[in-house]
């Protein structure tokens, strides 16, 4: 059973478009004699259609309504744009100015991207000093005996009795009253030194004249003491390790990068984050090491900065967010640090919102002069990677074309409105698509534990929320796992850069694979699904979708279209498992 929704404003924009176009055709054969008026009103309303602005589809010679959406149809003239080609269109002041047209110029320069990562700060682990025992003996006394206390070099640690270092110090008085400067001296004196003692406290062997019945040990090191394995009255022997100290004037910042981040990061980039403990301060440090390998669960890869803590304000174990910001030369490749960009071509950019993407294929809309018309001409072009609110282009522009940066949408569902053919109708995305409904490797007894996490995207998209919808997806993989045709296809969408690329194809792909694992296994779901179609995702197609509520909302148009389609089906599975499609 369908139940006709109602459609967003968005069909009001497109009508406002149309009848802007009108007006601007309606008002130039008034310029003329009223004899010339007459004649041109009547072979208009001799020539005139009527269309429905959602379903362009729709041609009718009369007033009515829209036999799909039930919409009220609005008359489309044939008009002069006929001559500027099959895929371009002419726009007047008015028209554009209600279409909401705005232009930028392609041009040549170095972009940047920001990518943010997430991580915390450790310790720096060059920086970890441990004191071992190098004699056997017995702490009498510890003056160090929790964590996290700072100590300066030759701060003592603790007081030592030792049979065996008592001899030591005996062979160094004996040496060096026979000869201080002999060999047996200097070898006794760096036996002491090899022990952790300290030169000053040698001396104070030497200058007292007898062994010391206890000896300090003392810091080699200034930093905070990390680890406290030794309580006052144990005994220790050679090798022990009795605490560690870390010296935290430099720390490692240890971020994690998503696979399709790697590409932007280099050693020696400049890494900015902020960090909890002080809101509106940024502090910064360089990449030193990126790990060789890539993490096959979280799908990330470590990436360590360091960072000059010489003030000490920041502790190991703060959580931090990072960004990097890339430069690109004309092949999408990472400018390195220090590198001078005059050595190298800048590349072709144009601006994310004049990019219209549908599956593989791209579309931009350019605006051109023609006998004092503006005229607006659909181009596929090939596109490098986005960087920041830019794409690189590859092919089909060239520098100083002029672009559609706002309402190149509009213009494409004007040319819909004139029965021309539109720059967003691509082959079938379905057969496009790597993965196919019949070999998806899909595990049909996990679709009860997948249904969660496919809503919330599919919420989350009708939200217009990308970075939701990409937290969901995390969750729909830790269900699938990692490898497969249907992890790829998750990949595919962590991969999107924008709404649109997620939505189209991956979503719809997604989607049809969702409801034919619950049509084959309802027998272990409870509960109502209801799958929701709208026929404008595709202008010679519609797409499915699953909710779990029959409240619809569209996940393909996001706030352009909230509320536009049916509800193609609902999936009842009773307490008893038994199964009823209504």
């Amino acid at each position: 059973m369908k139940y006709t929704l109602q459609i967003s404003i968005i069909s009001a924009v497109v009508s406002a478009l149309v009848v802007g176009i009108l007006i601007g055709q309606r008002i130039a054969p008034q310029m003329g004699t009223n004899e010339n008026s007459t004649s041109s009103e009547k072979a208009a309303f001799e020539e005139e259609k009527w269309t429905c602005s959602m379903h362009p589809q729709i041609q009718q010679n009369q007033p009515g309504a829209c036999p799909i959406c039930g919409m009220d149809l609005i008359p489309v003239l044939q008009d002069n744009s006929a001559d500027v080609g099959p895929r371009s269109i002419a726009m007047s002041e008015s028209a554009r100015a209600l279409a909401e047209i705005q232009t930028s110029v392609v041009e040549r320069r170095f972009p940047e991207a920001r990518i943010r990562l997430v991580g915390k700060l450790s310790y720096d682990e060059t920086r970890i000093r441990s004191l071992t025992a190098r004699f056997p003996g017995r702490i009498d006394e510890l003056f160090v005996n929790y964590t996290g206390v700072l100590v300066q070099r030759g701060d003592p640690l603790a007081m030592v009795y030792s049979p065996e270092l008592n001899s030591a110090q005996s062979e160094l008085l004996t040496a060096h009253r026979t000869d201080p400067d002999g060999t047996i001296a200097r070898s006794a004196r760096e036996k002491l030194l090899l022990w952790d003692l300290l030169p000053e406290q040698i001396n104070d062997i030497l200058e007292g004249e007898k062994p010391l019945e206890k000896i300090e040990l003392k810091a080699p090191v200034e930093g905070i003491v990390s680890e406290q394995h030794v309580r006052e009255g144990d005994y220790i022997r050679t090798g022990q390790t009795l605490m560690k100290i870390v010296d935290l004037d430099a720390l490692w910042l240890e971020l994690d990068a998503y696979e399709s981040d790697l590409g932007w990061l280099r050693s020696g980039q400049r890494v900015d984050f902020t960090v909890e403990s002080f809101p509106g301060e940024t502090f910064s440090g360089s990449i030193s090491f990126i790990e060789p390998e890539l993490d096959p669960l979280s799908r990330t890869t470590g990436v360590r900065v360091d960072v000059d803590n010489t003030e000490n304000r920041l502790k190991p174990g703060m959580f931090a967010r990072g960004i990097v910001l890339s430069k690109l030369d004309e092949g999408g490749r990472v400018i390195p640090p220090g590198a001078v960009e005059t050595d190298r071509q800048p590349p072709l950019v144009v601006p994310l919102s004049a990019v219209l993407k549908t599956g593989t294929r791209a579309v931009v809309y350019l605006e051109r002069e023609d006998n004092g018309r503006k005229v607006y001409e659909g181009r596929e072009v090939a596109l490098g990677p986005r960087a920041g609110e830019v794409y690189l282009v590859y092919s089909g522009l060239e520098e100083g074309d002029v672009v559609v940066s706002n309402g190149a949408f509009k213009i494409d569902s004007a040319l819909q409105i004139q029965a021309k053919p539109s720059m967003m109708n691509p082959p079938r995305a379905l057969e496009e698509h790597s993965l196919s409904n019949e070999n998806s490797g899909w595990g049909l007894e996990s679709v009860k534990d997948l249904l969660p996490s496919y809503f919330s995207i599919q919420k989350a998209l009708a939200g217009d929320d990308l970075e939701a919808a990409k937290e969901y997806l995390k969750d729909l993989m830790l269900v699938t796992g990692h490898s497969g045709n249907i992890a790829d296809l998750v990949h595919l969408m962590l991969a999107a850069d924008t709404l649109e690329s997620m939505r189209r194809p991956h979503f719809e792909v997604l989607s049809n694979l969702m409801i034919e694992a619950v049509k084959k296994e309802s027998d272990k779901l409870e509960g109502t699904v209801y799958r929701m179609n709208c026929s404008m995702v595709y202008p010679d197609r519609g797409a499915d979708w699953l909710q779990d509520n029959p409240e619809l909302v569209n996940p393909y148009w996001g706030s352009q279209m909230l509320h536009c389609g049916t509800v193609e089906e609902q999936m009842v599975i009773t307490k008893d498992n038994t199964h009823h499609e209504h």
